[in-house]
């Protein structure tokens, strides 16, 4: 079923604009992708020797922190495409994935914390990883808090486009940051320029999960990016 939404303009005018759902197919297939996730990593993937059922976390903890960094990436790339072309369907966009990379941090900082206790003994620990992991939480958050701190639709997509891309450069420091610093991290069993150091039916859950939650991303990308149109929309027919 189709539902119609109806707005007014300044004049009095009605304007009827079909109403898209804000989640489509895409998203339920997202959630059957995490739903089997689960399924096999907790119940077809055997145990890591030493960590035990802690290590399950890692299906979701990195993973996750993949996307967020995914995301952070396509707010870098959007906000240059605005800095160059001025066209704001591009800041939206980079709003939208903003939103969605800090719901995926957050699930990183919250997995990464019950995976230290069990193995690492604390909860938190000002670890190289984990520091800036956490800094670049504040940076989008601090990004979203100067989004709704503006007005100026301009001003604020410069600004906003400019902490964006600076946020990102961070990046590479988290991911190397095991190299540079004395961590508890270990180096990268994946991510890193040989072979992945990770038995091939526990590598095989780790790319469903990593498939599965860019599928997620994917589709919550969509849905935050439909939203904000449809605010635009209605702010332009609403006027000054």
């Amino acid at each position: 079923m189709t539902d119609l939404t109806v707005s007014h303009g300044q004049d009095g005018s009605a304007t009827a604009r079909v109403a898209e759902p804000t989640f489509g197919w895409l998203f339920v297939v997202a959630v059957l992708g995490v739903i089997a996730t689960y399924i096999r990593a907790i119940y077809f993937t055997p145990l890591e020797a030493l960590q035990g059922p802690a290590q399950k976390i890692y299906y979701v903890h990195p993973t996750s922190a993949a996307v967020a960094f995914m995301a952070f990436g396509v707010v870098a790339l959007t906000s240059i495409g605005y800095l160059w072309m001025k066209d704001m369907r591009l800041d939206r966009l980079a709003e939208s994935a903003a939103e969605v990379g800090v719901v995926f941090t957050t699930v990183t900082l919250i997995t990464g914390s019950l995976w230290g206790k069990p193995v690492w003994g604390t909860w938190w620990t000002w670890d190289a990883r984990l520091t800036l992991t956490l800094f670049l939480w504040f940076i989008y958050v601090g990004y979203l808090i100067l989004r709704g701190a503006i007005e100026d639709h301009g001003m604020r997509a410069r600004y906003s486009a400019v902490l964006g891309i600076l946020g990102a450069l961070l990046i590479p420091f988290i991911h190397l940051s095991v190299y540079l610093f004395r961590t508890l991290h270990p180096m990268p069993i994946i991510f890193k320029p040989s072979r992945p150091s990770l038995p091939n039916d526990m590598l095989e859950t780790f790319l469903l999960a990593l498939g599965s939650f860019t599928l997620l991303f994917i589709a919550l990308l969509r849905a935050r990016y439909r939203l904000a149109t449809d605010e635009a929309a209605l702010e332009a027919e609403e006027g000054p």
